[in-house]
């Protein structure tokens, strides 16, 4: 029969049958609950590279190119993002034992987030959503935080009809700063106060870098802007990034500094509850328990 056996304990004897632990042979050590294990990390490095390649590409394209010439439609070209986001998932969870009851608490927290989105979308850049998935991805460590950031960015295009070629931009994103969070050090150590403002200061500079991102995959492709803030496909590197930082003070500025202070305000009044919300659910959910078969004492009474 099987039995729960929490990790560490010594196994129950000889009558040991099998022992099965989530993400052995091979899992690489990280923060939060659910481990990284090679083939996830090695999914990441690949959609991250494609990522950089998909979001910059137009910065150090030849200006004879057939993407340049097509710029308008480049961004379905990377459509093989979302297969690739797929892909994470299913490494995930086939690599670092993600059960049940991890996917549970995957869809529960993407569903949070996504709820959120629409309550400040449109309004100032005031997305709440953004300090749900800093605390999240603090907790859950990078692997889960990059996967619940994508899914989330995912279920809220489909809940608010954003929906476009913009949107496999979104999830990565949205995967990367989801993903920075776990990565943040003293994991184990750090609680309280002193935890809650580094996690605000990560999401205030965060998410300044995700609207950042966000300019540079949709600033290549917007026609009618004066010379000194538009993209020029050929010219130099440093005069196009020129450009492009006055394209976002222009434009954006306003837009990030709204969502930067909602998320450290967030973070710093509500973050220590969610983190100790977060924590026991992660704790009571045991997705590291471990399960051993025994065979039945056959001299015990029927």
């Amino acid at each position: 029969m099987a039995r729960l056996r929490p990790p560490g304990r010594q196994d129950p004897g000889p009558a040991a049958l099998a022992d099965r632990r989530p993400g052995r042979g091979g899992a690489v050590s990280g923060s939060g609950p659910v481990r990284l294990g090679p083939r996830s990390v090695a999914a990441l490095v690949l959609v991250g590279l494609v990522g950089v390649v998909a979001f910059g590409w137009p910065l150090l394209a030849d200006p004879g190119s057939g993407l340049v010439a097509h710029r308008a439609d480049a961004p379905w070209l990377f459509a093989a993002l979302l297969p690739l986001l797929v892909a994470v998932v299913v490494a995930t969870i086939a690599d670092t034992g993600m059960d049940a009851k991890a996917v549970a608490m995957l869809g529960v927290l993407a569903a949070a987030g996504a709820a959120l989105r629409p309550l400040g979308a449109g309004t100032a850049g005031l997305e709440p959503m953004f300090f749900l998935m800093v605390l999240s991805g603090r907790v859950l460590g990078p692997g889960f935080g990059f996967v619940l950031g994508a899914v989330t960015m995912f279920a809220s295009a489909l809940l608010t009809g954003g929906v476009g070629p913009w949107m496999p931009f979104q999830m990565l994103a949205m995967g990367w700063f989801t993903m920075g969070a776990g990565l943040l050090p003293g994991g184990d150590r750090l609680r309280g106060r002193t935890e809650a403002v580094l996690l605000g200061v990560y999401g205030t500079v965060a998410s300044f870098a995700y609207g950042t991102v966000m300019n540079l995959q949709g600033w290549i492709y917007i026609g009618g802007l004066s010379s000194g803030i538009s993209f020029q496909p050929g010219d130099p590197l440093q005069e196009n990034l020129v450009r492009f930082l006055a394209y976002c003070l222009a434009t954006s500025l306003g837009w990030d500094l709204g969502r930067a202070v909602l998320t450290l305000v967030l973070t710093l009044t509500a973050g220590p509850a969610v983190l100790r919300a977060l924590r026991r659910a992660t704790r009571r959910a045991a997705f590291e328990t471990q399960i051993t078969f025994e065979a039945p004492d056959r001299g015990a009474p029927g």
